[in-house]
């Protein structure tokens, strides 16, 4: 699961993306609303947590913009903002809204809780190249009728590979959507994954380097 963090302090902008991603969540962080709106049009999210108010404006309003255009990702308003009009005026946009100071075993298991809200969303068809099955939906993978066990990372590259094929996928884009911003860009996480995951589909290869860009997986040469 996902959350974007949007917080002007720094201090607690690490506390709370700390204790979030100590729950098992990956966690993008925005210092103003610009960069969560930026954040928002590159990834999709399980919940969303704001700072009302922030150095671009109250979040209030930038959240009300979104619910109106459609926006279904649960909210949480974390805020010094304490007195009852705040507090309804916030219930009347967002999913939830939690006082500064604040408990932050209880934040971790609100978000937990908004994030399981999200609605499923339609399981996709069954992915296929060659002699490779992917099923997102009982997240399974088969080589030539072989079930392949695969953690969650692997599986969530070799997802996203065959999403795009016959493209290739950007190294960027799978460093951005399987991990979070956290993952050091010159980190070899990816390679570690990619090297793991050719073990694991056997001979013939079927994941292809693409010098300066990415990796392709294709059932043949690439």
């Amino acid at each position: 699961m996902r959350v974007l963090l949007t917080e002007d302090d720094t201090d607690l902008l690490l506390a709370v993306s700390t204790s979030l991603r100590g729950a098992g969540l990956a966690v993008d962080t925005a210092a103003d609303l610009p960069a969560a709106d930026l954040a928002l049009a590159v990834n999709s999210y399980d919940c969303a947590v704001f700072d009302r108010m922030l150095p671009t404006g109250d979040a209030l309003g930038y959240v009300r913009e979104r619910r109106h255009a459609g926006w279904p990702v649960p909210v949480l308003f974390l805020t010094a903002r304490d007195t009852p009009a705040d507090v309804v005026a916030g219930l009347g946009i967002a999913d939830d809204y939690l006082v500064k100071p604040f408990d932050m075993a209880e934040l971790v298991g609100r978000v937990l809780s908004l994030c399981r809200r999200t609605p499923a969303p339609a399981v996709p068809a069954v992915l296929r190249c060659g002699d490779l099955e992917l099923d997102p939906g009982r997240r399974e993978a088969r080589r030539a009728g072989a079930l392949l066990t695969l953690t969650r990372r692997e599986f969530a590259v070799l997802r996203l590979l065959m999403e795009r094929h016959p493209a290739a996928a950007e190294r960027a884009e799978l460093l951005r959507q399987v991990w979070d911003e956290l993952v050091n860009p010159a980190s070899n996480v990816l390679e570690v994954q990619i090297a793991q995951l050719r073990r694991k589909l056997r001979q013939p290869p079927m994941i292809h380097t693409v010098r300066g860009t990415g990796y392709r997986i294709s059932p043949g040469r690439p």
